[in-house]
């Protein structure tokens, strides 16, 4: 089995799309997808990086602390195991 990144493959196949943009547009309407989404929200105002085109992430160091970080750092870093980047 070739091992590929998910966009690639989300990429590739259509029909897997749309069936995963469904459901993450389902499960962003639930409760618990609405406290992610605002808390994110929230920690990119703090650090400044809201929608300014720096291309900067917010890295979730805590439960309410977080620093900007390169996407390609960020992005890169095993969540396994981890709530939070260190």
């Amino acid at each position: 089995m070739v091992i590929m990144k998910t966009s690639e493959y989300y990429k590739k196949n259509p029909k897997a799309r749309a069936k995963r943009l469904k459901q993450q547009k389902e499960y962003n309407k639930t409760a618990d997808g609405l406290k992610i989404r605002t808390n994110a929200n929230k920690l990119n105002r703090e650090l400044g990086t809201y929608g300014n085109g720096d291309g900067m992430d917010a890295s979730h160091t805590g439960p309410n602390t977080g620093k900007k970080e390169k996407p390609s750092s960020n992005r890169r870093r095993p969540r396994t195991g981890k709530k939070y980047a260190t």
